[in-house]
């Protein structure tokens, strides 16, 4: 009998460790905010502007320092030649060489990183970035406009390039659709719809001052 109550209050004490560790996982981010010696860098690729409009709505939110992102060689102003392009740049894995250079990239503790889906991918450039700076220890925040289908395979290739970072829930919105000539889409009501979505999802993955 004695073995039985022993027993039983080892299953206790085992269920209420379980029970704080599940609870201390599931403690929400939301509202933790971000401290104010956080310095903060916002690295976009927008080709009709629908990414940019977003990086500055965070800048607008959180401030820190915006870089747009840009090549050696600019892609094509046509736009089937760039989708060309870029799906032989995907074939190969070719990163095209960035013209952008980030100033100590070190000191900056959050970088979020923006970019359009292109061949449902994550756009080269952005691989060329990813792959030239290391933030090992830094938190990443990617963000996302896309054409209405989604950001495909983007934000699982942005863990994939920083392993040894901190890669938190991705934000993603439909924009403009180049492809039927639809070019800025996130402006006028749209802009503000976008602006309560950006910050909903800053508050979800607690980053926000």
């Amino acid at each position: 009998m004695m073995r039985r109550i022993d027993v039983l209050k080892t299953a206790f004490v085992v269920l209420c460790l379980l029970s704080a560790a599940t609870a201390a996982q599931q403690i929400p981010t939301k509202g933790l905010g971000l401290p104010a010696d956080k310095k903060i860098l916002i690295v976009y690729l927008s080709r009709t502007n629908n990414t940019k409009a977003v990086a500055d709505i965070i800048h607008e939110k959180l401030g820190g320092k915006m870089v747009a992102l840009e090549l050696q060689t600019p892609y094509p102003a046509d736009y089937h030649a760039t989708v060309q392009q870029v799906v032989g740049e995907n074939e190969t894995g070719y990163l095209p060489p960035l013209k952008t250079v980030i100033d100590g990239p070190d000191q900056y503790d959050v970088v979020f990183v923006g970019f359009p889906t292109w061949d449902m991918k994550l756009p080269p450039p952005m691989k060329s970035f990813l792959h030239q700076y290391s933030f090992r220890g830094k938190t990443i925040i990617p963000f996302n406009s896309n054409g209405g289908y989604g950001p495909g395979s983007t934000f699982q290739t942005v863990r994939e390039l920083c392993p040894q970072s901190t890669v938190l829930q991705g934000f993603s919105t439909r924009g403009g659709l180049e492809r039927d000539g639809q070019l800025l889409a996130i402006k006028d009501a749209r802009a503000e719809e976008v602006r309560k979505e950006v910050e909903r999802w800053l508050r979800t993955v607690g980053i926000r001052k």
